[in-house]
């Protein structure tokens, strides 16, 4: 490949080749990062990264290179739902049921009224 006259042809960098694609790529990745860091469902602190993988095959003759690109994220994953149940026997079977923040009946600070809990039968 000729090297001695390369000014009158337009330099540009490798993220811009593909026709803009690979900068598409990245900017879609970035979204997702940007969204699973608002999402309140995540861990704020947990690192998100953004990784860019170019992989270049020449030919025999070195002359034509096939680029691929592959542009991921790794997102943090959603805070885990905890809850706590009573578990018991109740007429043979057995049953599970949720506990609740208050007695079924009583009245919170906020003027609701804690619900009773619902019987999940097992089996």
């Amino acid at each position: 490949m000729d090297q001695t006259n390369n000014s009158a042809q337009e330099t540009t960098s490798i993220i811009e080749m593909a026709r803009g694609a690979v900068i598409e790529r990245i900017d879609l990745e970035m979204y997702k990062i940007m969204e699973n860091i608002q999402d309140l469902n995540t861990e704020p602190s947990k690192a998100r990264q953004l990784t860019v993988k170019v992989t270049m095959k020449p030919d025999n003759n070195r002359e034509n290179i096939k680029v691929s690109y592959q542009v991921q994220s790794s997102l943090a994953p959603a805070a885990p739902i905890e809850t706590s149940l009573f578990s018991g026997i109740h007429k043979g079977q057995i049953y599970a049921v949720e506990n609740v923040p208050q007695i079924p009946g009583q009245m919170a600070l906020n003027n609701t009224e804690q619900e009773p809990p619902k019987l999940v039968a097992l089996g």
